[in-house]
């Protein structure tokens, strides 16, 4: 994070940073928050499903009134696969730009209340506090934890099933379509939306420059190594500031480790409820083919029941990576950022099983980057994986002595 306090303007004194509840979003943001909280005054802002990590944090919260959390799960976590489904996408549009609306209305509240910051630091996914900034006359950075969503002019483009870097003049003219696709999909949402997206002050989806009007025009903290991505053009707003991991301490058990034996996590992380039953049945197939071993199955959930236990397999609600990653040989995740970014940092073999949003371009880097194996093969890829936790482990174990 040092990165991120050497770019902060001088004659800043309070930074106030938003984010929704979700982990995968609000963790980064209370990751900054505690690096810049060494030297300014940060004030997180969120609604009430954030409270008690926010607290944990050590940091101070200010949360919005409204009852964000109860509509806002059904449409992060739905009960199905939105991949590219030009339906699914609709309604979970539909359903996010009322909730934005009211997000704007309640933030210009607590900012009359409780004074406005020197500047504003908000996750991607609200948009709306660029305008409420406009109005204050604040400073507003975006924070990316996926910089591969990041439309440009050139490049590999995000949310097209893990689009790999063009290597001829055919590949590069498959991105090009792919790009215009992604672009008329936003436009095509945009205006069918627009009477009440213009309720929250947003008038346009792209600047004259063709910049997306949904990130800061100053600022784009992107959470990643550039080296990382692919390579592409990026916008002047674009600084890499590298991956912000933190996991509030919580209450939760300790997962279930037996001395002697290798252990394998399987994360989806705190979406994707609707597969994850049929993802742990997949999981207890794989554990019979490596009886010796030990695999956990996170439902994600910190305020989560008690372990259960099925032969080598236990599902647990709840594994802080902080504290525990260290302990497996092996993860196999689903490309979310966070856990992503984990495992690399401490250097543990992953499995990459993607299944929506960009998950898969996440698991395309790890592919290319030779950092991770993406699983292509559906649940069927999971169950046969012995071979690959074999090798993962091997590998890793012959690094630990060296």
């Amino acid at each position: 994070m040092q990165r991120l306090l050497d770019i902060i303007p001088p004659g800043v004194t309070r930074i106030d940073l938003l984010a929704p509840p979700f982990s995968g979003h609000l963790h980064p943001v209370l990751a900054m928050g505690r690096a810049l909280s060494t030297r300014y005054q940060v004030r997180i802002i969120s609604t009430h499903g954030a409270e008690a990590r926010i607290q944990a944090s050590g940091l101070v919260g200010l949360t919005l009134e409204g009852d964000y959390d109860t509509l806002l799960l059904p449409v992060v976590n739905p009960k199905y696969a939105v991949k590219s489904h030009p339906v699914r996408l609709y309604r979970q549009f539909r359903a996010v730009v009322g909730l934005l609306k009211d997000f704007a209305d309640e933030l210009e509240q607590v900012w009359l209340k409780e004074g406005v910051p020197d500047l504003a630091i908000a996750d991607f996914t609200l948009p709306v506090v660029g305008e409420i900034c406009r109005r204050f006359n604040v400073p507003w950075w975006s924070s990316l934890p996926s910089p591969c969503v990041l439309e440009g002019r050139d490049g590999a483009p995000a949310y097209c099933g893990g689009l790999m870097p063009a290597e001829s003049r055919n590949d590069r003219f498959w991105h090009l379509i792919h790009r215009k696709k992604v672009r008329l999909f936003k436009r095509a949402m945009f205006w069918l939306f627009r009477d009440v997206i213009r309720q929250t002050g947003i008038t346009r989806l792209y600047r004259q420059d063709g910049s997306e009007s949904a990130y800061s025009p100053t600022r784009i903290l992107a959470l990643s190594e550039k080296e990382f991505e692919f390579p592409r053009t990026w916008p002047d707003s674009v600084v890499f500031i590298g991956p912000a991991l933190y996991t509030p301490p919580t209450k939760g058990e300790t997962p279930p480790f037996i001395a002697g034996k290798r252990h394998v996590l399987v994360t989806l992380g705190t979406h994707l409820d609707w597969h994850k039953d049929a993802v742990a049945k997949a999981v207890v197939a794989l554990a019979r083919t490596l009886p010796e071993w030990e695999f956990h199955f996170t439902d994600g959930d910190p305020a989560g029941g008690e372990h259960r236990r099925q032969g080598n397999f236990s599902r647990v609600s709840w594994v802080d990576y902080d504290r525990w990653l260290l302990r497996y040989d092996v993860v196999i995740h689903h490309g979310g950022a966070g856990i992503m970014w984990h495992c690399l940092k401490k250097g543990v073999p992953a499995l990459v099983y993607p299944i929506d949003y960009d998950q898969f371009d996440h698991a395309a880097r790890l592919e290319y980057s030779g950092r991770g194996i993406w699983l292509k093969g559906g649940l069927k890829s999971l169950e046969n994986a012995r071979p690959l936790l074999l090798r993962l482990s091997e590998t890793s174990q012959s690094e630990k002595k060296a």
